[in-house]
């Protein structure tokens, strides 16, 4: 496994470097057509889920029934793991823990989260270009590179089915071009017998909604500066953590396919300078102005670095 895994940034900077890759206009409307294509098809996909850390393997069905999304994500070794999806409702099933519901608009533990990603809004910002055609899955696939045009973030490499227009593989790779995660289908179903099998889930009995309580309108004396193109704020935050004596003021973006969030505290005496990528994610800490700035989340060390060095700080009115 080990030599596989090591091939994977070989194969990867192949399609990534290819002299052939060109721009194609078309490449972002196929890559919306994977998006519909996932939400509305009753399919079912056995698949593996490859990172630094190890290898999944999971089994993922999606129906609809009566214009009502149903899904099952399920961990096909080890101890049994299951999510499932009925409508908005996103209901978590593990050894050891209480069942739990949680709102949703898909399961964001299986397929990776670039298939339901709204490619119209991405355009000003990536690039969808089309690498050419090979097979995934004993499938016919396009593949396509999508890239971020100011190069402060990763990249992802989709292998689609021709005819279904499901994703076969999906590749997440960084800076460099080394795979970071790796997406990749064995066996799969399109039919409506995976709408049979998925009718008792219309009619089960779920675990109950867990209630988020309410954020309250914060403003904070500080901001970034700088920040990737296409990203903006999504939310913010203030908040008090166990090991952590003052509140942690917050502030969450997103570009429509990565997030991250910005947290400032107050400095103590053994605050200072971090870096740590574990995978997709990032935690940089940059102490100054008495203040310890964290950025966490799925960015390129060096511009989660850049995004903690443009927070600017108000003066206290």
């Amino acid at each position: 496994m080990k030599q596989l895994w090591c091939a994977m940034p070989l194969v990867a900077a192949g399609l990534f470097f290819s002299s052939n890759a060109s721009a194609d206009v078309s490449s972002g409307a196929l890559l919306q057509q994977m998006n519909v294509a996932s939400q509305s098809l009753n399919y079912e996909l056995s698949f593996i889920s490859i990172n630094k850390q190890g290898v999944e393997s999971l089994r993922y069905r999606h129906a609809r029934v009566n214009n009502q999304a149903l899904a099952q994500l399920l961990q096909m070794d080890g101890p049994r793991r299951e999510v499932v999806q009925r409508g908005n409702e996103i209901s978590y099933f593990e050894p050891g823990l209480e069942p739990f519901t949680l709102n949703g608009d898909y399961i964001v533990d299986s397929l990776p989260s670039l298939v339901y990603t709204d490619f119209k809004r991405l355009a000003p910002w990536y690039d969808f270009i089309s690498v050419g055609r090979t097979r995934i899955a004993d499938r016919l696939c396009e593949v396509i590179r999508v890239v971020a045009r100011d190069g402060t973030r990763y990249s992802y490499i989709v292998w689609m089915d021709m005819e279904t227009r499901l994703p076969m593989r999906v590749d997440l790779l960084d800076r460099d071009g080394e795979t970071l995660e790796q997406f990749r289908v064995i066996a799969y179903t399109v039919d409506g017998q995976v709408a049979n099998s998925m009718q008792t889930l219309a009619k089960a009995n779920l675990p109950p909604l867990l209630s988020v309580p309410p954020g309250n309108e914060v403003s904070f004396n500080w901001a970034p500066s700088w920040l990737p193109q296409g990203f903006s704020e999504v939310s913010s935050s203030r908040r008090q953590l166990p090991t952590v004596e003052m509140p942690v003021e917050s502030r969450l973006y997103s570009d429509g396919l990565f997030s991250f969030s910005v947290n400032v505290n107050r400095a103590s005496q053994n605050s200072s300078d971090q870096m740590l990528r574990t995978g997709r994610r990032t935690v940089s800490t940059t102490v100054r102005n008495n203040a310890e700035i964290t950025i966490v989340g799925e960015l390129p060390p060096q511009t989660a670095k850049r995004i903690a060095d443009s927070v600017k700080f108000r003066a206290a009115q």
